[in-house]
């Protein structure tokens, strides 16, 4: 299927009619370039994601994973539950931390959200290595309700899929499973770390996973570089 020839996004971007009140020219004009602009990082997006989806088959997963659950002991396959495709986001939590880490945790906060929606197309599975009790306390600490969240108990997982550094502490990862025809394998991972972190910037994957830069991207203040999520605010 051949898709159709897309229209520049200048000229997209000149269809646009929406005007603000009291705005100056000089606003309108700078508006309409960083509309052409962001049309084009949003087909730049897609294009990518178009390749990510074709990605030839990754490697098999094979090794002794186990996992222990809120409704018990489940080894890999079995997060996939009754889907086809399984993401396992690694969470900053384990047994030498006295508390989680805050990034993470207001990342999660956000996919609590989401969680739902998220089991209608594909299994969803957090991830950490201490063990379930103080996952399940957290959990209800932060008022989570659907996020799943499983104790890597031999700690085999979080090793071969780097949720582990090389001096055994916690690194965040993000990996994506697919079960076809019976074989589970790797599908796709971010790979973006500080070796590949532009200057200037704290090194982040692409499409950015967390709402709360998504919309700190969209203020005059941007993402700054002196503030980082707590795990409370005194409330």
């Amino acid at each position: 299927m051949t898709s159709a020839p897309l229209v520049p996004a200048a000229e997209l971007a000149g269809r646009n009619r929406m005007r603000f009140p009291n705005e100056s020219e000089a606003y309108r004009r700078a508006r309409q370039a960083l509309l052409a602009e962001e049309i084009e990082l949003r087909r730049h997006l897609e294009r990518v994601a178009e390749q990510r989806r074709a990605l030839p088959p990754g490697g098999e997963v094979a090794g002794d994973y186990r996992f222990q659950g809120e409704r018990g002991p489940v080894d890999f396959a079995g997060l996939f539950g009754d889907r086809q495709t399984l993401v396992v986001y690694s969470y900053m939590f384990g047994p030498q931390r006295e508390r989680p880490c805050p990034m993470c945790t207001s990342l999660l906060s956000a996919w609590d959200g989401e969680a739902r929606d998220i089991g209608q197309r594909v299994a969803l599975a957090v991830v950490a290595r201490s063990p379930l009790e103080r996952l399940l306390a957290f959990k209800q600490e932060r008022g989570w309700r659907d996020l799943p969240l499983y104790s890597d108990t031999n700690g085999n997982y979080s090793r071969d899929y780097f949720a582990v550094d090389a001096d055994g502490g916690d690194q965040a990862a993000f990996n994506v499973f697919t079960r076809r025809d019976g074989v589970v394998r790797h599908f796709w991972s971010g790979e973006m770390g500080p070796e590949s972190a532009d200057p200037g910037q704290d090194p982040r994957g692409a499409p950015d996973l967390a709402p709360l830069w998504t919309v700190f991207d969209c203020t005059p203040e941007g993402r700054g570089t002196d503030w980082y999520p707590k795990l409370g605010y005194g409330d």
